[in-house]
């Protein structure tokens, strides 16, 4: 193995990493990339977090300044459900408790 190029075709090279890791071939692996790897699957995860967040914002701020608030309260606590869901992030979330 070890004949796929991570600029080309990330998702084969990312198959081959896997192979070479269940089937113990340590030496083989491409430790530099899997490092960028692992740093952008952290780095995705806040993007993702921060987005929802400002979301919510928008959304906290829309009910603050408009008149029919019960649909979005609704809206507002299924937010708080998905932010409070986000367990990678070990980050406490308290609106709504």
């Amino acid at each position: 193995m070890t004949d796929i190029n991570y600029e080309t075709d990330i998702v084969a090279w990312a198959n081959e990493q896997a192979w070479l890791v269940r089937n113990k071939k340590f030496e083989l692996l491409d430790i530099e990339h899997i490092a960028e790897e692992i740093e952008d699957v952290g780095k995705s995860e806040q993007r993702e977090l921060a987005s929802r967040m400002a979301v919510l914002i928008a959304h906290l701020l829309k009910w603050q300044f408009q008149h029919c608030h019960k649909h979005l309260f609704y809206k507002l606590k299924n937010y708080h459900y998905l932010l409070s869901t986000t367990e990678k992030l070990k980050i406490p979330v308290k609106i709504f408790q």
